[in-house]
């Protein structure tokens, strides 16, 4: 009996790959079958990945350097002259207990000063500030999400023995709505590319099965599967996917490397840092990939639906 199973399981994982091996057969003979058309869609699939691949790269660099200025967002509390050194550590106490707040330092006047100095320069005139320091102690506060900054910010306003509370808001508030804005436009635009491509590849699928209609017919009537008809079909739309990937990422290896040696430390400012080669274009490479694959696959998917329901 135990002989006679293994026997028959042997039989179907034996019948199971030649059928796959069929499948594969067939949805690669459609591409070159179909010739044009199939040039046609792997072109448009081609050009529509160059452009989702650039997006990408572009929306997913914004976003770093978006990061990179957020993550340099402080509260700048300066503290009154009138408090004393009591105070001041109560005021301390009290900002680095807010939920908030991710962690706080203090500066002194003299500190306020030497930074002061060494951004403008040394000069003779510094000496009438060192005898009579005019500038505040203060506290410098980050927020563990760069965007609750205004909130920590006013609400240390109400708080004793607090002169004055800055945080950038003039350029803070704008950045902000411009991250929000550029993410979700960069996102429609993707998924109108993606919706794009699967509407031209599910079209020349379609054109493809409308000319084997007799034979999904016949195939239907003796009995033949739904998923036996399917398959081809969708191994052909997987491939076109693919070949239609192969050229953008060529394109987006070479470019970003390019831009990234031209760029990388070259600038004079600090916060332009464009995500490292390595493995940023691996990443976005396989991303593209996927998204080549899946257009092909659901491109397959929703032009047979239909002929498929006899």
């Amino acid at each position: 009996m135990e002989l006679l199973l293994e026997t028959n399981t042997g039989v179907n994982m034996a019948m199971k790959f030649r059928t796959l091996r069929r499948h594969l057969r067939e949805g690669i003979k459609n591409i070159f079958r179909n010739g044009w058309m199939s040039f046609a869609s792997i072109a448009a699939v081609t050009m529509t990945l160059i452009l989702v691949g650039a997006f990408l790269a572009i929306i997913l660099n914004l976003n770093q350097i978006a990061q990179k200025i957020e993550s340099d967002v402080v509260v700048k509390v300066l503290i009154d002259m009138t408090a004393d050194e009591e105070e001041i550590r109560e005021l301390g106490v009290a900002i680095q207990g807010m939920t908030e707040v991710d962690e706080i330092s203090f500066m002194s006047s003299d500190d306020e000063l030497e930074n002061l100095k060494e951004s403008m320069g040394e000069g003779r005139a510094w000496e009438l500030f060192e005898q009579d320091n005019p500038l505040y102690h203060s506290y410098v506060v980050q927020t563990i999400i760069p965007q609750d900054a205004e909130k920590v910010a006013k609400q240390i306003e109400t708080f004793d023995n607090v002169h004055q509370v800055n945080y950038g808001q003039d350029v803070v508030e704008p950045l902000f709505q411009f991250n929000d804005y550029a993410r979700n436009i960069g996102l429609v635009i993707i998924v109108g590319l993606v919706l794009t491509a699967i509407f031209l590849i599910s079209n020349t699928i379609k054109l493809t099965i409308m000319a084997r209609g007799t034979e999904i017919g016949i195939m239907k009537l003796v009995g033949a599967k739904n998923s036996f008809i399917r398959w081809p079909f969708f191994i052909e739309g997987m491939f076109l996917g693919i070949f239609g990937s192969i050229i953008p990422i060529t394109f987006i290896m070479t470019g970003y490397y390019f831009l990234y040696t031209r760029v990388s430390g070259q600038t004079k400012f600090a916060f332009i840092e464009l995500l490292p080669f390595h493995p940023f274009a691996w990443q976005l490479s396989l991303i593209v990939l996927a998204i080549g694959t899946f257009i092909g696959m659901w491109g397959s998917v929703m032009s047979i639906r239909k002929f498929l329901k006899v």
